[in-house]
């Protein structure tokens, strides 16, 4: 049996906490437990509350009475821990992007390499999935999910392709999907091309976009001074969005000043320069190929 899930940098993240032992520190990103076990192993009568919105995480769950799991989604951090009467915390760890596991499952439609239904979902609760996106959304919108989610050049003609392939009959498998955009697929960037239009699938159905601004915003309330943000994104827009965030408290990076001109700053960038997984990890985890590394740590 294959592991649920392979932390990426997983020694940095944790080191990035800077973990004090009484501290109270949040994963908001539980999946296979790997970060959570390792923070566990460095408290001494602290606290970890974890998040995780995939109802498959639950079966990852660690027998720990300082294990506080929440199956939401991050983006109601700030609202559940005021649910358990907790106001700040030391640390906040996020691991963005799907895990390993929900990427080898081909019920959950979130690779290419297999066939299946195309649900993507995170939260299977959910009411939207691939499905609704492909087959109800209009061309125009579909277009635009493309190229802002994917980066994807010929994103207008990819959305008329699947108007027309729909027309004839409802598209709801992977297959049928990529029948119906195989004439749009570049044959020497193949993977990429693909990879690229099925994380603009997953980045819309699952709202990922405006659920990282919540959640980074929500830092703010949360974290006590002194207390670290760590952050392992994947794909551009989720670095730039944190890389914003970090310097300026804000996702669009727009600093504020006060009547002075003293800049609002609540963060010291302490990436200075993004960190990225070595050669060795790669070699064993590919997912770790596009992870990217930042911490700060509140000021104010």
């Amino acid at each position: 049996m294959s592991e649920y899930h392979i932390p990426v940098l997983l020694q940095e993240s944790i080191d990035g906490l800077h973990l004090q032992p009484e501290g109270i520190y949040a994963d908001v990103t539980f999946g296979g437990g790997g970060h959570s076990r390792k923070i566990l192993e460095r408290l001494q009568g602290g606290k970890l509350i974890a998040f995780d919105q995939d109802s498959d995480a639950q079966a990852n769950l660690i027998a720990d009475d300082r294990l506080i799991f929440v199956r939401h989604n991050f983006r109601y951090l700030k609202n559940f821990l005021r649910f358990y009467n907790i106001e700040k915390v030391d640390g906040i760890l996020a691991d963005l992007g799907v895990s390993s596991h929900d990427f080898d499952q081909p019920d959950r439609g979130f690779s290419f390499r297999f066939d299946g239904q195309l649900d993507m979902r995170m939260n299977r609760s959910a009411e939207k999935d691939a499905v609704k996106v492909i087959n109800e959304y209009e061309v125009a919108r579909l277009g635009l999910i493309f190229r802002e989610y994917g980066e994807i050049n010929n994103w207008s003609s990819l959305a008329k392709s699947i108007e027309q392939a729909r027309s004839a009959a409802r598209i709801t498998t992977v297959t049928a999907f990529l029948q119906a955009i195989d004439k749009c697929v570049p044959k020497k960037v193949e993977k990429k091309y693909l990879a690229q239009v099925f994380q603009a699938l997953r980045i819309e159905v699952n709202n990922e976009m405006e659920a990282l601004q919540r959640f980074l915003e929500g830092t703010l309330d949360v974290l006590r001074p002194g207390g670290r943000l760590v952050v392992i994104s994947y794909h551009s827009l989720e670095d730039r969005m944190v890389k914003n965030f970090m310097r300026s408290g804000r996702v669009d990076g727009k600093t504020e000043a006060d009547f002075y001109g003293r800049l609002h700053l609540p963060f010291e960038v302490i990436t200075r320069k993004v960190m990225v997984p070595g050669d060795e990890e790669i070699a064993v985890n590919p997912r770790a190929r596009s992870a990217r590394l930042r911490i700060a740590e509140r000021v104010m």
